[in-house]
């Protein structure tokens, strides 16, 4: 076995006090991780995969290594002297009432409430101005909270409800159909439910979508051929009538049926990946009519927002990279025939509806303003919003008045906001009482060039009066892809690690979406290491003014962000002292094979696509760039057994490559969360321990073994 003395010198530092003076010794025995010789060719190439045995997740050989691998990992985080700390000022912080904004469903109105520390929030319900009462909590769903629910979706009359429930993580579901007034399950519980809405058809029943189920291992197995499935009340699911995706001209890797508000029209949107859709419309009210194609190729991304009559509104970049709104005759709706309605600005549109008006939500830089619109493109008025941050929600019914919405940003736990479409009055709806005081936190926004001289916006949060003398420990959290913003929101670990002296920064990589298409696609298959670069200078720029320098500074991503750090600390190890990959995609010659992970083409390409596209890959792909002597920043990988999104033998061929290879002393760990997914729907006693568990072990390997007082800085 491969033994490592991790020994850390940890220096009292210019700002700190002086009992942080003082060496500690940690032995680090890893596990043995055997090799095989398996070989895949690629264009004539042979590359090695040694861990491959790793990808079987249901072996108990598999099994066995999650086990010492965990063993270790919790026998190191354990010793942390400052871990309790931590988990207890997470604790007590995360503990304060949540509440969502209310939705009107038949006779009653919803919300979420999570009390403090419950591990998933409950569905409660009011008629009219009497009590609220517990209409549906998952907290009951299994002893552990590892059961969560998913999708709820009523019928138009609010009186049967179709929820989905995940367990233990899984992007697999159960979709249970209940009677509202006497809260009992009626009907089929429809089963192996993946990647789905649910949308109802007048009372009568419901689309949903789904895959066949994989031969194999559910969590691994490939899963490409989507399939849309109307469910009718008081039937079997083995009668449920299949819609689309049975044939090969109509294989898809994801289908989304959707029904229109009015009960008019079936809209399907077929994807071949993650970015780019079909667009295909059913009108329900003509018996046994044909699909009408509206958009034939997955070129562009367009949605049906709305439609009165015939008449549709449609969301797409298709010739507007920052998306428009336009208007067409159903009868007739190809793009030839759409009229502008919101035409395309310098900044992304996202656009809703509620009480027959257009919510059109832009980003400039990151950051969020608003502006409404009548449904004959009459710009109404700007939305008076609290601050700089961002906003969510915007959305309801024609015959709802009353909208809301959430504001927060970094330091701002999320708002809720009531907003009246005919009057433009906005009032606060819910803040919460929080222990954490806003006020003494504060944002900046900067513009750094990244290596080929784009300028990339990054906002850095920190406690005031914050002293730029280069030794404040910071968080560097990126994502860049899949054309996702990052846009300002509240996380309590972040308010924590701000509360403790950290500094936290975001820059908006490109492969993301806050400036459009081309934004995204700058970041995309052979332009990937744009992302990599600009979380490189991200880095640099945190160092040259004097925020941090490399001992202090950490890498955090996951998934896509994952790899981003995966990839970030391969290609320079000296940026970092701590990295972070969180439910990363490591291995990017395979990941196609697993689950929907072919899906993710547009973004990554894949090894099979072309010789230039199988080097490119290669050539940044996390586990196969891995290099014996090396000094890697000290990395906690981590991962859940039941991601079944991006698969955990990802991580753990990465974890097992680091730990054979690891030059220095710093430690290389994987923490394999138990009966737990990508992220959604674990419990909060399972995230206060991931976070109090990264935390403690990234200022530990900063050189810190005592927390500091919350008044002072590190």
């Amino acid at each position: 076995m491969k033994k490592l003395i991790l020994l850390l010198a940890v220096a009292a530092l210019a700002s700190c006090k002086s009992n942080y003076s003082k060496t500690d010794t940690i032995t680090l025995n890893y596990p043995k991780t055997k090799t095989v010789d398996t070989v895949d060719t690629y264009f004539g190439e042979q590359v090695k995969d040694p861990y491959r045995w790793l990808e079987d997740d249901r072996s108990p050989e598999t099994e066995a290594w999650v086990k010492k691998q965990n063993k270790v990992t919790f026998d190191y985080l354990n010793q942390l002297p400052i871990r309790s700390k931590l988990e207890n000022r997470l604790s007590e912080i995360w503990n304060y009432e949540k509440i969502s904004a209310p939705f009107i469903e038949g006779d009653y109105t919803y919300f979420y409430k999570n009390s403090g520390l419950q591990n998933q929030s409950v569905l409660y319900r009011k008629k009219g101005d009497g009590d609220a009462e517990v209409f549906l909590d998952p907290n009951t769903f299994s002893e552990d909270g590892t059961i969560s629910l998913g999708n709820l979706s009523f019928s138009k009359n609010g009186k049967i409800l179709a929820y989905s429930i995940s367990e233990g993580g899984s992007d697999w579901r159960k979709v249970m159909i209940m009677d509202v007034e006497s809260r009992s399950i009626v009907g089929d519980t429809l089963k192996d439910i993946k990647f789905s809405t649910l949308s109802w058809y007048k009372n009568e029943g419901f689309y949903y979508s789904s895959y066949d189920k994989p031969k194999g291992s559910e969590l691994s197995a490939k899963t490409d051929q989507h399939k849309v499935y109307y469910h009718k009340l008081g039937t079997s699911q083995k009668d449920d009538q299949l819609i689309y995706g049975g044939t090969p001209e109509e294989k898809h890797r994801y289908i989304y049926g959707t029904v229109t508000e009015d009960d008019r029209y079936l809209i399907l949107n077929p994807r071949t990946s993650t970015s780019g859709n079909k667009l295909y419309i059913k009108d329900l009210s003509v018996p046994d009519s044909e699909f009408v194609t509206i958009l034939d190729d997955t070129n562009s991304s367009t949605t049906v927002l709305d439609n009165v009559g015939s008449t549709l509104y449609l969301v797409t970049n298709l010739n507007a990279p920052n998306k428009r709104v336009v208007t067409v005759d159903a009868s007739n709706p190809t793009p030839d025939q759409w009229v502008d309605l919101i035409p395309e600005t310098e900044n992304v549109l996202n656009a809703r509806t509620c009480g027959g008006y257009i919510m059109a939500s832009y980003m400039i830089d990151a950051l969020s303003t608003v502006k409404q619109y009548d449904y004959d493109g009459n710009f109404i008025r700007d939305v008076e919003l609290p601050g700089l941050g961002s906003t969510s929600g915007f959305g309801g019914k024609k015959e709802e008045k009353l909208d809301y919405f959430s504001f927060t940003n970094y330091y701002t736990p999320g708002s809720i906001y009531s907003y009246n479409v005919e009057t433009g009055e906005t009032k606060l709806y819910n803040k919460p009482n929080i222990d954490f005081d806003s006020s003494q936190y504060e944002s900046k926004q900067v513009f750094y060039d990244s290596k080929d001289g784009t300028k990339v916006p990054m906002i850095i949060t920190y406690k005031k009066g914050l002293k730029l003398h280069g030794k404040n420990p910071t968080i560097l959290y990126g994502y860049g892809g899949f054309n996702v913003s990052l846009t300002p929101s509240f996380n309590i670990v972040n308010a924590v690690w701000m509360e403790l002296g950290g500094v936290y920064a975001v820059p908006n990589l490109r492969g993301g979406g806050e400036y459009g298409r081309a934004w995204h696609d700058a970041g995309t298959k052979m332009q990937k290491q744009n992302v990599f670069d600009d979380f490189i200078a991200a880095g640099e720029y945190l160092k040259t003014y004097n925020y941090t320098d490399t001992q202090h500074l950490a890498l955090r991503g996951g998934s896509n962000g994952g790899l981003l750090v995966g990839a970030v600390m391969n290609q320079r190890p000296d940026l970092a002292q701590v990295a972070l990959p969180a439910v990363g995609v490591m291995d990017m010659l395979r990941y196609n094979k697993f689950t929907a992970g072919a899906g993710w083409a547009y973004d990554y390409g894949t090894a099979e696509d072309s010789k230039e596209m199988f080097e490119y890959l290669k050539a940044y792909s996390p586990v196969h760039n891995v290099k014996s002597g090396v000094d890697y920043p000290a990395t906690l990988v981590t991962t859940g057994d039941h991601d079944d999104r991006v698969v955990p033998a990802h991580s753990f061929k990465f974890a097992a490559e680091l730990q054979s290879k690891q030059t220095g002393s710093n430690p290389v760990l994987i923490r394999i969360e138990t009966d737990a997914g990508h992220g959604a729907g674990t419990p909060v006693n399972k995230r206060i321990a991931l976070y109090a568990d990264m935390f403690s072990f990234t200022l530990y390997n900063m050189g810190y073994s005592t927390l500091p007082d919350n008044a002072e800085t590190l």
